[in-house]
């Protein structure tokens, strides 16, 4: 496998002008002014003298995006803007209509209106398609078009919108949203408590010590801690969140730098709420960084049992750094390293195949836990007991990514009605109605092997094949196509395990899917039998 470099003309003079402040390579610091004066002077040359009229602002941007594509994804420039929405998703609170939304070049879509909040008071759903804000059609809108939606408390913003083909308007009254970092926590059973910790902004450690105590005083003996589909946040709330369940002074991750100042050892640093209870952390392939230092570190230090499946594995760890005009740069500093010693990066961003993609590790390295056990680095963090639905793959990946399961949840809600969530059951009939759907769908997949055939079909290697192997190819290409449909019934446990949950949602609110979570939730019902087995669960730690 060969490394791959992609350089673009402007970037390494601009990657020097960010990271000449605090830089520890002095020696480095005439080809530093050398490159910054080379752009300059070109910058300079390049808007007075091309032939049509220049935006340098756009040039800039551009030259700055293509520069930070050659690093990680997460290393952004954030203009004045990003840095506000930036500190909103630190701070879990913001003035605006309350609800999900997502961005397409040609509209705004509704993914998840919240219970109570102005979007959802003036009737809107999942699925809706918001098609103009004010005057401004967002298909004119060359901005992310969902900024507009955000504005002072009790200010009013004008939509209108797509539902079913039907298009309809609203005014929506503005008001302070607050992002629960813990949306929900309950009983399971009377022994037995659930939290949800969906992010890590500056509310995640008090919120969820405050569920914690709630729970203990209900009776709760055993706890199981959801991070499912957590994507991260502050590193500082990771290790927080650890010392609840652990004593203060304990090594719970280091993060290492090329820049001295930023290699650090982070301990807990208050008196937990529980070193004792028994504890069961809940992961999936969506949970990354300040979730995987949770769930890593209390692996590592035997504090927990750790169930579900695979985490994403980012063990990176980034800082915003100040910029002129109110702009910063969002820079990965450091690679940061478990209790045990391991960094569970699984992607590699600086050493790319041939197609620049970045490559994934396929070697890990043994660590040990507290008490022994094996644990490995490289890959995310891997769970003490995998559950077969909480596991993802590149189908049904494909589903999520292409709105193909958000898209039958919306037609699913406009065609059934569901008074109780006790009633709802996905049947084996509306599973069959889903692969109905897909097959009428645009949806393509490629799978890895269609790409590698394909791939051998169209290079020169092609010439020295022949007509009869081309014709092999050809039917295998399309033999596979067809096996796409059997893949759906292969994959039937994990493909409807998010259907469920987009179905839920669009009834009974997000409160309501973790509530319908608690007795039907492969996952959360084998922790709770597992929390019920005192000497298997000791069994596993030690």
């Amino acid at each position: 496998m060969k490394t791959v470099l992609r350089k673009r003309m402007l970037v390494p003079i601009i990657a020097v002008t960010f990271l000449v402040v605090g830089s520890s390579f002095k020696s480095d610091f005439f080809e530093i002014a050398k490159q910054i004066e080379i752009f300059t002077t070109l910058f300079k040359e390049l808007n007075m003298n091309y032939v049509d009229e220049t935006n340098p602002a756009e040039l800039m941007d551009t030259a700055i995006k293509n520069m930070l594509e050659d690093l990680d994804p997460y290393t952004k420039f954030l203009n004045e803007q990003d840095v506000e929405t930036y500190r909103i998703n630190n701070a879990g609170e913001y003035s605006g209509i309350g609800a999900l939304v997502r961005s397409y070049k040609d509209r705004l879509l509704i993914v998840e209106p919240h219970e109570g909040y102005p979007a959802d008071k003036a009737g809107l759903k999942a699925g809706d398609e918001i098609i103009q804000i004010g005057d401004i059609k967002v298909a004119d809108f060359e901005d992310n078009a969902s900024e507009l939606l955000k504005g002072a408390n009790n200010t009013s913003v004008f939509i209108t919108y797509k539902r079913q083909g039907k298009i309809s308007s609203a005014t929506i009254t503005r008001e302070g949203i607050e992002v629960d970092a813990v949306p929900f926590h309950s009983m399971i059973d009377d022994k037995t408590g659930y939290i949800v910790l969906s992010k890590f902004n500056a509310k995640a450690s008090e919120q969820t010590k405050s569920a914690l105590l709630d729970l203990k005083g209900k009776g709760a003996e055993k706890i199981v801690l959801d991070l499912r589909d957590n994507p991260g946040g502050l590193l500082s709330e990771a290790i927080n969140v650890t010392n609840l369940f652990v004593p203060k002074d304990e090594l719970i991750v280091t993060t290492k730098s090329k820049v001295k100042k930023f290699n650090r050892e982070y301990k807990t640093k208050n008196a937990p709420v529980d070193t004792e209870i028994p504890l069961v952390v809940l992961i999936n392939g969506r949970s990354a960084s300040a979730s995987e230092i949770v769930s890593g570190s209390l692996q590592d230090l035997d504090r927990a049992v750790i169930m579900g499946a695979r985490s994403f594995g980012k063990g990176l760890v980034q800082r915003p750094l100040k910029l002129t005009y109110g702009t910063q740069l969002k820079v990965t500093i450091s690679r940061y390293y478990t209790a045990s010693g391991r960094c569970i990066q699984s992607l590699d961003y600086w050493n790319r195949d041939d197609e620049g993609k970045a490559v994934r590790n396929t070697q890990f390295n043994d660590f040990t836990t507290r008490n022994g056990r094996k644990v490995q680095d490289g890959g995310g963090v891997l769970p003490d007991i995998e559950i077969a639905t909480a596991k993802t793959n590149d189908l049904t990946k494909a589903l999520l990514q292409n709105n193909v399961i958000f898209d039958y949840a919306t037609k699913y809600h406009y065609s059934n009605t569901l008074e109780a969530i006790d009633n709802f059951k996905f049947s084996n009939a509306d599973f069959n109605n889903f692969k109905d759907f897909v097959r009428q769908s645009d949806f393509s997949f490629e799978t890895k092997a269609e790409e590698a055939i394909k791939k051998a079909l169209s290079g020169d290697e092609n010439d020295f094949l022949g007509a009869e192997v081309n014709e092999s190819y050809k039917t295998l290409l399309a033999n596979i196509e067809k096996g796409k449909v059997t893949a759906l019934d292969k994959y039937q446990g994990q493909i409807q395990k998010n259907l469920e949950d987009e179905i839920v949602k669009r009834y009974f609110y997000r409160n309501g899917l973790y509530t319908y979570y608690l007795n039907h939730d492969d996952t959360i019902m084998a922790a709770t039998e597992l929390l019920g087995n005192e000497s298997k669960y000791t069994g596993i730690l030690e």
